[in-house]
């Protein structure tokens, strides 16, 4: 019920947003008479959008982003898994043992491999925390450069309205090409990056 509120409101917004500009559209073709003749300008459109599954696919900040993310997450999860296969080792050790251990023996070997256990459990627990945090914190690094470039290219272009596109939080359904300014803000942000890194 919640996921079809939240679609609902989407669509809802989606409709009153294209309604809306419609209308400031129609409005602004009102006020100014028609040239006879339309001179070939750039879009003045004051309402954009970027195509975000694009952006995060082609600007290289997010992909080495992305890389790096993994290559952590992979790193953490080799070391989680070969302590736990050293672990694995003891106690099908100690199960092999048992009988010719006293009762001390096993109680203590039982003791430090409950330990043991209860460890490896709480590093995974802390290494899944910590990599949620970097995540977070990554896509949020990301964020803030894609925003300072669309912000930089709204004014620069006088757009009043810049909205995102995404297959997975779709807020635009239907944008005309002559609107969509993906191929551009990527560009901007790909020089930014490149002279970042220098």
């Amino acid at each position: 019920m919640k996921t079809t509120a939240s679609i609902f409101t989407k669509f809802t917004l989606g409709i009153l947003l294209a309604g809306s500009m419609a209308a400031c559209n129609n409005t602004k073709t009102d006020e100014k008479a028609a040239p006879t003749t339309a001179p070939a300008v750039e879009n003045k459109e004051p309402y954009v959008y970027y195509n975000q599954d694009t952006i995060l696919n082609k600007y290289e900040y997010a992909k080495d982003v992305q890389k790096s993310l993994q290559d952590k997450g992979k790193s953490a999860e080799n070391d989680l898994g070969a302590r736990k296969q050293a672990l694995q080792r003891e106690i099908t050790e100690y199960q092999k043992n048992v009988n010719t251990l006293s009762a001390d023996q096993r109680q203590t070997t039982e003791q430090r491999l409950g330990r043991e256990q209860q460890d490896w459990q709480s590093r995974s627990q802390n290494a899944a925390a910590e990599f949620q945090n970097m995540q977070a914190t990554e896509a949020g690094k990301v964020f803030d450069k894609l925003s300072d470039q669309v912000k930089s290219l709204a004014k620069e272009k006088g757009y009043k309205l810049v909205l995102s596109y995404s297959r997975s939080n779709p807020t635009v359904i239907y944008g005309d090409k002559s609107l969509d300014i993906t191929t551009e803000l990527l560009k901007r942000l790909n020089e930014a990056y490149t002279k970042d890194k220098k």
